[in-house]
């Protein structure tokens, strides 16, 4: 529908404008948290009218007072009929958040119904915060100190700016519908909304995910951390006589696993959100007996503990940034097909090494290796987690080999001993097969309680 001005000064006249209520929810549990107002013009012929048809032209003529009145009045006296108290969140015209005189005209809407201005979220859109920064920061104070809620509604979207975060002092921070709508699709978007919900998280701010239609969308926002969703799949508006029906739905909580993250691998939740995981992973890092490092898909080393730079010898900032075939190139040279393979997404365990000495003060090493593929919310394999352990540490010379080493014993049960690195299957390059030393001979897996075969 096309409006024109005189149908939208009737809609006022004749009260036609309305709110309706589209819940907000828990996204894990699936629990009501809330609901945000959706201003309708309920016409007599074409039924309810979006605000896209008649918000602008209220604008233009002044008119913009009137349609909040006539709005926040119903929604006001509708939420507070609720015995169990939900927040409530609307959104203000860009030109209403240049008023002054915003917060007294809300608080005397409130305090007219008697709704407690504790329950309301304010939502404010980046373009609001462009004429006057300052006016608005003064009006976002004032409406604190009512005791309302701030939101920034759709980041990420038009005029975004870190800034604005800085300058006012929000609570919530929603994710546009745009971003949702593609993110299963889409690694660009996925990247997006899993940024905004980190910053939000870093801020101490609510991430509150617009749009949501369907499972899967749920369930990867659930993977990120985002915690509060609204959309059709948690169900459309309703007005205010229809709310009764939308308070006895019954919750839709999200399923933890499996999860587009990929299964068997964990899913951050609520008790576990990005920050913290970060710094969980720090202290595993950092506390951890047993060398740890992130390689990214060109195998370059993103992070690494300083248990595997004592492993290799090598300072920690010599390893950021390079390949493994900068920094270990023996050791590159045997590992690679595993890592390959973890590329592929295959976990690959159980790679036996033994690393020579390396000066007169070193000894020899005799480790176990791990690469296990590292995944994003979308399953998508980013990197490779590797874990290097040093038996060495944990045994004294060996009375019983461990025989998950690929480790050949002579007829006295001592070790054969070699320069190289094995990885237990497939046979490394310039093997020699007369008994003699090389670079790297592969032996077979037998402890000393069994028959000693020759060397392979």
């Amino acid at each position: 529908m096309i409006a024109k001005l005189q149908d939208v000064v009737e809609a006022i006249e004749k009260r036609q404008l309305v709110p309706c209520f589209q819940p907000l929810v828990e996204i894990r549990s699936g629990l009501l948290t809330g609901f945000e107002m959706l201003a309708r013009w309920n016409h007599p012929v074409h039924g309810l009218i979006l605000p896209s048809n008649f918000i602008s032209l209220a604008e233009e003529h002044d008119l913009i007072d009137e349609v909040m009145d006539q709005i926040f009045l119903a929604a006001f006296q509708a939420a507070k009929s609720i015995e169990t108290p939900h927040t409530l969140s609307v959104n203000l015209s860009p030109i209403q958040f240049q008023n002054r005189s915003l917060p007294d005209h809300i608080f005397r809407m409130a305090e007219q119904t008697g709704y407690s201005l504790h329950h309301l979220v304010v939502e404010i859109t980046e373009s609001a915060l462009l004429d006057d920064l300052g006016c608005a920061r003064e009006i976002a104070l004032d409406l604190k100190s009512l005791g309302c809620r701030l939101a920034l509604d759709d980041f990420g979207t038009g005029y975004s700016s870190l800034s604005h975060l800085q300058a006012l002092p929000f609570d919530e921070l929603k994710i546009d519908r745009s971003f949702v709508a593609s993110m299963a699709s889409r690694r660009e978007s996925r990247k997006i909304v899993a940024a905004v919900i980190g910053l939000g998280h870093s801020l101490g701010l609510k991430t509150i995910a617009e749009g949501i239609e369907t499972e899967e969308q749920a369930a990867m926002l659930l993977c990120l951390g985002c915690e509060v969703g609204q959309g059709w799949l948690y169900g459309k508006p309703v007005q205010a006589l229809d709310l009764s029906s939308a308070l006895a739905a019954p919750p839709r909580p999200t399923a933890a696993a499996p999860t587009p993250c990929g299964d068997g691998l964990s899913v951050s939740s609520l008790e576990a959100l990005p920050n913290e995981h970060l710094a969980q992973l720090q202290a595993i890092y950092e506390g951890a007996p047993v060398g740890l490092c992130f390689l990214d898909r060109n195998l370059r080393y993103v992070n690494l503990n300083h248990r595997l730079a004592a492993i290799h010898n090598i300072s920690v900032a010599a390893h950021l940034g390079r390949t493994m075939q900068e920094v270990v190139p023996q050791l590159f040279e045997f590992v690679e097909p595993s890592l390959l393979r973890s590329l592929k997404g295959e976990a690959v365990a159980r790679i036996a090494i033994i690393q020579p000495a390396t000066g007169p003060s070193e000894t020899e090493k005799y480790l176990l290796l791990s690469c296990q593929p590292v995944r994003d919310e979308a399953g998508e394999v980013i990197g490779i987690s590797v874990a290097v352990v040093d038996v060495m540490e944990y045994k004294t010379p060996f009375e019983q080999p461990p025989t998950t080493l690929p480790l050949h014993f002579s007829p006295n049960g001592e070790i054969l001993r070699w320069d190289g690195i094995v990885e237990g299957i497939g046979t490394p390059p310039n093997q020699q097969t007369d008994g003699k030393r090389s670079d790297a001979v592969l032996y077979t897996i037998t402890p000393p309680s069994l028959t000693k075969p020759a060397l392979a």
